[in-house]
């Protein structure tokens, strides 16, 4: 089949305004950070599973690869094709209907093009919550949350996308449509395929719904950030808030003095809630606790438990949000993190998970390794401490320009992920693997595990058509690697 008929046949099963060429398809080949650039044949908006599964099918004919991409907020190229312009891009933010709220059931089914912040208010209007929680909720899909398994801020209380969803319904890669919306907690059926679709990144079939849990509107959400005088310390208040507060912990979120500062020099309206020895501290502490009785209980609860933290040295100092816009106030620093690095200058992102008992030693003596081979290097960690989440963030600096920071990042990839594997981490904890880490992916895991990946692709993909280059290596990629 010639190119032309291809994107004919495309048309006429999408019709021929969502299929996209040229300028019009620019903004879908190029990632959130800019750092993939690809080419596609087309970029195609199906409006419903039908037409996905339609084009599928006509992709799995022609032998046409597939990228599937939704709010393109992701962080590791994982929806940016690769340049040979050999795939289309199936665009899926068109499919966006909450198609069902059972209130009963706590349960919740929307598309895979449906916005987080979409899904979480149709929740909040059903008297329920929705919890998954991300900076770029006003844009990423619940797709990609899923096809990412996103973590996000409350992750201690209520777990990954994977703990937030019940079923799905799947596009397979001979265009077939899995029907697995089922929303049971309970399904001791055989293989679960769900979860293996799940975190797949769109390499073994396309994501066109889902059934989500949804959990009741806590009564009372308490925030705090806390100056904390050194990772031991954060560790001990984690320690004493999850005694305190037990299962209604929401969050624990941990940010080095560094990276505050560069929130407050590059956002001049936010500032440090802190003065004194508080606003000396090296490093902070957001704390969230969400109480099913009461405002009066929660606040009650919250400061006692905090009071003692500060008795017992853990904590320097503390502020306790008096309202909810003071709270989203606190939650903005930490949230604003990410774009003032992004405006800082080059940087290389580290989203990787580690045993909590490590991290002290894992920032300690990692952060001594790349001074000591990289000097001028500036390193500002923050992320999800009562999950194991880290994102250690390396920027250049004064003395290590953006130039100097891109001929050996390889270099400080390694130096970063080889500590992190060392202390039995994982090189990416809930931004995934796109393309940005398949050769950690095969760096890091064992033989057997590659070759049983490697078993699952290509008995659910056989033509390798679904997201090729992403997650695990292409042959030719392997080859390469295995050759240099």
């Amino acid at each position: 089949m010639s190119h032309d008929d291809f994107l004919q046949s495309l048309r006429a099963l999408v019709g021929d305004a969502q299929v996209l060429g040229d300028e019009a398809a620019a903004p879908f080949l190029t990632d959130w950070r800019g750092h993939f650039r690809g080419a596609a044949r087309a970029v195609v908006r199906p409006g419903s599973t039908a037409e996905v599964a339609a084009v599928v099918r006509c992709c799995a004919a022609a032998g046409v690869p597939i990228v599937p991409q939704g709010g393109n907020t992701g962080l590791c190229g994982g929806a940016t094709p690769d340049a040979s312009g050999r795939a289309i891009v199936l665009l899926l933010t068109r499919l966006d209907r909450i198609r069902e709220i059972d209130t009963d059931n706590d349960s919740m089914t929307v598309e895979a093009g449906c916005l987080l912040q979409t899904v979480q208010q149709a929740a909040q209007a059903a008297g329920r919550l929705f919890p998954l929680s991300l900076a770029a909720e006003g844009s990423c899909t619940i797709g990609g949350n899923l096809a990412t398994n996103a973590g996000g801020t409350q992750v201690l209380r209520y777990g990954n996308m994977r703990e937030l969803c019940l079923g799905l319904e799947v596009v397979d890669a001979e265009g077939e449509v899995w029907h697995g919306l089922r929303a049971l907690r309970k399904d001791n059926t055989g293989y679960d395929l769900r979860d293996l679709y799940i975190g797949s990144e769109g390499t073994l079939g396309l994501i066109t719904a889902a059934t989500l849990k949804l959990h009741p509107l806590p009564a009372a959400r308490c925030t705090a950030m806390l100056a904390v005088p050194d990772l031991e310390s954060a560790l001990a208040l984690l320690s004493r808030a999850r005694s305190g507060f037990g299962a209604a912990l929401t969050g624990f979120e941990l940010m080095s003095a560094d990276g505050l500062a560069l929130v407050t020099r590059t956002f001049p309206p936010q500032r440090l809630p802190f003065t004194g020895e508080g606003a000396q501290a090296p490093w902070f502490a957001l704390l969230e606790m969400s109480d099913a009785e009461s405002e009066q209980h929660g606040r009650e609860r919250f400061e006692a438990v905090l009071g003692t933290a500060l008795e017992a040295g853990e904590a320097l100092d503390a502020v306790i949000a008096e309202s909810l816009a003071h709270g989203r106030a606190l939650w903005h620093l930490r949230e604003s993190i990410t774009l003032a690095q992004a405006q800082a200058g080059r940087s290389l992102k580290h989203d990787v998970a580690l045993p909590i008992s490590r991290i002290p030693q894992f920032v300690r003596e990692t952060g001594a390794r790349l001074a000591a081979r990289f000097p001028g290097l500036r390193v500002m960690p923050f992320g999800h401490l009562g999950d194991g989440n880290l994102h250690y963030n390396v920027l250049s600096g004064p003395g290590f320009d953006d130039a100097a920071i891109a001929a050996r990042q390889d270099e400080i990839y390694a130096c970063v992920h080889d500590a992190v594997h060392a202390l039995g981490g994982s090189v990416s904890a809930e931004h995934g693997v796109g393309q940005l880490k398949i050769a950690e992916v095969a760096r890091y895991k064992s033989a057997q595990e590659l070759r049983l990946m490697a078993r699952i692709k290509a008995a659910l993909d056989p033509q390798g058509l679904l997201n090729p280059g992403k997650v695990l290596a292409r042959p030719d990629q392997a080859a390469s690697a295995a050759a240099s």
